[in-house]
């Protein structure tokens, strides 16, 4: 009897004992993640400059790399099948920048005129300035509310200019490196692991991320083709000149979800009023192209992608203003193929989650 009574005592004890130390484990546990998760994004911060060319390039290779195995099964050595598509990569880019700088340089080569056409808003800036006299601001001693052109601008210009041509350049050959090794390196991922297992489900998530991205970049480049023609048609038909470079610049912004048709909008409306005889015909463009992009935003893409793509709406936002924050417009491009390979990954990686 004695010995019935005194066995629950230890193990109250060793309970009682055993709470605090698991509270330090998980606090520690807690600890460690939360520094590196801080850690990881200080270095994406920093190095961004270094890390950017390079993820675009990986994400852009694992797109393009199914027309490379197309081209080398059409009897196409592999690095000319790479050489290729950079080459085309290039050109394509060169010649949708091409197309988008004549409008932006006559634009802001316009921009001092558009002074005379807000003469519409005189009235309330008269009132504004009375306001300012009445509280004791001086409003001689404001700036212009549009600053004179002047070339001060252009040694600033060419300094901001240089870091992206050369990042573009270092994208170029990270690419071309890429796609040449690009199945090598598939090999030896799947390799890496012992067990027959784990092999297959590494292939398994390499093979998904291949077909996921390249249907997102086909899926979301026709509909951004379809955006650039519709503003192009709008630009044409209410007269707003150099109508291919605005579609060219529409579809190109148009990979930026949410921030790009917004840029958009607002640079058809500066060249509308600009352009325009009247502030009401001028701004026609922009309501146009509004409607154009509310119906591809609300019902012709989630139509499309969610068909192929499940991706939830306030998960692309979210990483949509982290990856801006953190790598700027680039980073708002890779968004959402970086969050397609996150869900990709946790799908497979931890099922009972994404159940």
């Amino acid at each position: 009897m004695r010995e019935g009574r005194q066995r629950p005592i230890p193990t109250v004890v060793v309970d009682e004992d055993a709470q605090p130390v698991d509270r330090l484990r998980l606090i520690s546990t807690w600890s460690t993640a939360v520094l590196a998760i801080i850690a990881t994004g200080a270095v994406l911060y920093f190095m961004r400059e270094l890390l950017l060319p390079v993820v675009t390039a990986f994400v852009v290779g694992v797109m393009l790399s199914p027309v490379a195995r197309k081209l080398e099964a059409r009897k196409i050595p592999l690095a000319a099948s790479a050489a290729l598509i950079v080459v085309l990569t290039a050109l394509l880019i060169a010649f949708v920048v091409a197309l988008i700088a004549t409008p932006v340089a006559d634009l802001a080569g316009r921009l001092p005129q558009i002074s005379g056409k807000l003469q519409v808003f005189h009235g309330l800036i008269d009132f504004w300035r009375r306001l300012e006299t009445s509280i004791g601001i001086n409003p001689t001693n404001a700036a212009p509310p549009i600053p004179l052109p002047s070339i001060g601008w252009v040694p600033t210009t060419i300094g901001y200019l240089s870091p992206p041509l050369t990042g573009f350049v270092y994208f170029l050959v990270v690419l071309l490196l890429f796609i040449t090794w690009w199945p090598d390196l598939r090999k030896n991922l799947v390799m890496t692991f012992a067990s027959r297992d784990s092999r297959l489900t590494v292939l398994r998530i390499l093979n998904e991320i291949e077909s996921d991205l390249a249907a997102y970049l086909v899926t979301v480049a026709c509909i951004n083709l379809c955006v650039g023609v519709a503003a192009a048609l709008i630009c044409a038909i209410t007269g707003l000149p150099f109508a291919l470079g605005f579609g060219a610049l529409a579809a190109t912004l148009n990979f930026i979800p949410i921030v790009g048709p917004i840029l958009m909008i607002i640079v058809m409306a500066l060249a509308g009023v600009v352009t325009a005889p009247s502030l009401g015909s001028g701004l026609l463009p922009a309501a146009l192209f509004m409607l154009v992009v509310f119906l591809e935003g609300q019902f012709i893409t989630p139509t499309i992608i969610g068909r192929r793509i499940e991706l939830n709406s306030l998960a692309v936002l979210l990483s949509l203003l982290f990856w801006t924050w953190m790598w700027g417009p680039m980073g708002a491009f890779l968004s959402s193929p970086i969050l397609i390979v996150a869900l990709i990954l946790k799908e497979h990686l931890a099922p009972e989650a994404s159940g």
